[in-house]
């Protein structure tokens, strides 16, 4: 019997729950600053910052600003993303 066999079996006789984080529902604290867009830019769930000049490239002035730097979740930071890569790669 292996260590992570061994230990699954030691957690089921102790009466902890195997999957104890995934019953639980993430409820995000910060919006993101994208005015379109309803999910959550918290680091935990990928959120990311990014600068003013950055968003105003991708999405005009459709945020809002929270201490000079525009919050993203992560499906609008994907976007960014892809906008910017092919910005940056032409010589």
């Amino acid at each position: 019997m292996g260590f992570k066999s061994k230990a699954r079996k030691h957690r089921k006789d102790s009466g902890e729950d195997e999957k104890k984080s995934s019953s639980k529902v993430k409820e995000g604290t910060e919006p993101c600053s994208i005015n379109d867009c309803d999910n959550w830019a918290d680091k935990s769930m990928g959120g990311r910052s990014l600068s003013i000049e950055n968003a105003e490239d991708v999405w005009g002035s459709n945020f809002t600003i929270r201490k000079g730097r525009v919050r993203v979740c992560k499906s609008c930071y994907k976007k960014w993303k892809k906008h910017s890569k092919d910005d940056s790669n032409h010589y």
